[in-house]
């Protein structure tokens, strides 16, 4: 046997027409289903693709933008972007920034224009307008966040319904499907989040 070529064993030379397709077919069948697993391993434990629905997270975000979050809510911390349900109080899911971890204090003064977490005003240069007194009545304005909630609000304050909407209030952890990493689509706003 010449040095490089490999001697093909006598049942797999044996195999022609009908059994040679149905070979192959078992073996793309068998990769198939191999991929099919790992993807669905994948989006379920490590990661999995949104697209932003609305204004709310502008100028960070926009309508459309497609998302790949890490999965599950293990290691949110304040002012990570997170995607959420929330189906009693919006059927798609929501996507906002962290503003407060569990036992945390939020004070929203709409007068100064500012949030403060434990006393300490939040520098936040990804809100570009003055933020107005919110739409809806009843806005919270202080709470203390719940051990294993979050409290969250939008870039575009103004425009988004958030945890100071009292029927979202804070967020149980484990609404969080996963925290933004990167936006993949469209290309001209690819970019990671941090």
């Amino acid at each position: 046997m010449a040095r490089g070529k490999r001697e093909l064993k006598p049942e797999i030379l044996s195999l022609k027409g009908i059994d040679a397709v149905k070979g192959d077919l078992y073996l793309w069948l068998q990769a198939f289903v191999l991929i099919s697993v790992a993807v669905v391993l994948c989006f379920a434990y490590v990661g999995r693709v949104v697209t932003v629905s609305g204004s709310s997270m502008e100028p960070t975000l926009r309508n459309g933008d497609m998302l790949l979050l890490r999965s599950g809510s293990a290691g949110v911390e304040q002012g990570d972007i997170v995607v959420l349900t929330q189906e009693s109080f919006l059927a798609e899911p929501i996507v906002k920034r962290v503003i407060a971890t569990e036992g945390q204090t939020v004070v929203i003064d709409y007068t100064e224009n500012s949030v403060s977490v434990d006393g300490v005003q939040l520098e936040e240069p990804y809100v570009v307008e003055v933020m107005a007194q919110p739409y809806f009545s009843d806005p919270v304005e202080t709470v203390t966040v719940p051990e294993g909630e979050i409290f969250v609000m939008g870039d575009n304050r103004n425009h988004s319904s958030d945890s100071r909407h009292p029927d979202l209030g804070t967020v149980d952890l484990r609404c969080v499907l996963g925290e933004a990493k990167a936006v993949l689509l469209p290309l001209g706003h690819l970019k990671t989040i941090h």
